[in-house]
C-alpha cells in the first residue's frame, strides 16, 4: 500500500529497501560528521527526517541509556517502522510523527540534531531551523548533510536514454517546493540564524559497478524513473531505455558514476 504524498520517493517497500543500500553507502559519513561534532553518550539528539529509523538506530547506540534521540518524520509508515526498531533494540528512541512546520520542540532540550536529505524537499528551511536552533542547549551542534550540486551526477561512458532520465530526474527536484542543492546555502542560513559555522566538508562518492556505492543510484533509477514517466517528466519508453543503457555500461568493467556531490555543515550554538 503507498502512502499518499510522504515521500518524493514514496514510503514502500522498494524504498524502504533503497533507503537501507542509500545508508550503507552512506553510513560512515554521518559517523564522521557525529564524531567530528562530539555527540556522546547521555546527550539527546534529533534525528529531523528520520524516515525509518537507520541512523536513529546507530545515535541511540551513540545515546546510550541516559541519553535519548527523537526521531520525527511525517511518514506513518516510517514512524511505525523506527517503532518496531525501538522495540525489538531496546534503545531510547522517541518516535514523532509530525510535519516539520508541526513539531512541538521544548526550549533548550536538544544536544545535538542529525538532517540528511531532509531539508531540501523543503520551501522553509530556514524556519525550521530557526526552531530546531531554539530547542538546543547551549553550545549543542546541528550536523546537516544535504546536497550541494546534483548537477555533478554523470556517468562515463555517457548514453543518450540514461542522461535524458537523469536530467529528467533533476528537473523534477527543481520543480518541487524546495531547492535540491540547499548545502550549499546552509552556511549563509546559519550566519543568518546566529549559529556558529564550525565546520563544512564536500563528500563525493565515485561508483563503479563491482562496489557497493552503485547500488546507491542504481536503486534510485529503477525506483524514481517509473515515478518520472508517471509524472509526466518522461515517457515510458524513455524509461525502458534509461534502464537498458544502466544495464549495458555496467557490464563494462571501466565504467565509472560520479555521484551528485554532498556536503557537510556542522554549526554550533553560541
Amino acid at each position: 500500500m503507498k502512502e499518499h504524498n510522504a515521500y518524493i520517493l514514496g514510503t514502500d517497500t522498494e524504498e524502504l529497501h533503497r533507503l537501507g543500500v542509500q545508508h550503507q553507502v552512506w553510513a560512515e559519513e554521518a559517523q564522521r560528521g557525529w564524531n567530528l561534532a562530539g555527540f556522546k553518550a547521555g546527550e539527546t539528539f534529533l534525528d529531523l527526517g528520520s524516515g525509518p529509523g537507520f541512523c536513529t538506530k546507530e545515535l541511540a547506540y551513540i545515546a546510550g541509556e541516559h541519553g535519548k534521540v527523537i526521531g520525527v518524520d511525517r511518514s506513518a509508515a516510517y514512524i511505525e517502522h523506527l517503532k518496531q526498531v525501538t522495540a525489538l533494540h531496546h534503545l531510547n528512541i522517541e518516535p514523532v510523527l509530525s510535519d516539520f512546520d508541526e513539531m512541538v520542540l521544548e526550549p533548550e532540550t536538544i544536544d545535538g540534531m542529525y538532517c540528511r536529505w531532509a531539508l531540501a524537499w523543503l520551501p522553509n528551511p530556514k524556519e525550521i531551523l530557526i526552531n530546531v536552533r531554539d530547542a538546543l542547549k547551549h553550545g549543542g551542534r546541528m550536523v546537516i548533510h544535504e546536497y550541494y550540486d546534483w548537477s555533478t551526477h554523470q556517468t562515463e561512458p555517457q548514453l543518450p536514454g540514461l542522461n535524458k532520465a537523469i536530467a529528467a530526474a533533476l528537473r523534477s527536484f527543481k520543480d518541487s517546493e524546495g531547492h535540491i542543492d540547499i548545502g550549499r546555502e546552509l552556511p549563509r542560513i546559519f550566519e543568518e540564524i546566529g549559529m556558529k559555522v564550525t565546520g563544512v566538508r564536500l563528500m563525493s562518492k565515485l561508483a563503479k559497478p563491482d562496489n557497493l556505492i552503485w547500488q546507491w543510484p542504481k536503486t534510485f533509477y529503477h525506483s524514481y524513473f517509473p515515478r518520472l514517466a508517471e509524472a509526466g517528466f518522461l515517457e515510458e519508453q524513455d524509461v525502458k531505455h534509461a534502464l537498458q543503457d544502466m544495464s549495458e555500461i555496467e557490464s563494462l568493467p571501466y565504467t565509472t558514476l560520479c555521484c551528485p556531490l554532498m556536503v557537510e555543515v556542522i554549526a554550533e550554538k553560541v
